[in-house]
């Protein structure tokens, strides 16, 4: 199942830099994972926010819902999700 995930980042104006830089890494690590295994199959940025756009192939709602609780930013987002279904006029049999 493929879904687009919009992440919007809001870290406390007071949240300590080492604790913030801490998160950050983790972050970064986890989802790293999560593309090499195949399941966060693309990330960009949105220009001038601390938010992404992101595309995730899983089995179910469950495992999205299970992954994104995962990410260490999850407190600090507001996470806005679509399903995406494969268009009956698309040319293409895969999602390159």
């Amino acid at each position: 199942m493929l879904f687009q995930v919009r992440m919007d980042v809001h870290l406390p104006v007071d949240l300590p830099a080492e604790q913030g830089n801490q998160i950050k890494a983790v972050e970064k690590a986890y989802s790293q994972d999560l593309q090499r295994q195949g399941k966060w199959r693309h990330i960009w940025r949105i220009t001038g926010q601390y938010s992404n756009i992101s595309i995730f192939d899983v089995e179910s709602n469950e495992e999205l819902h299970n992954i994104l609780q995962g990410l260490p930013l999850y407190p600090y987002m507001k996470i806005e999700v679509m399903a995406l279904n494969r268009h009956p006029s698309s040319i293409r049999e895969d999602d390159r």
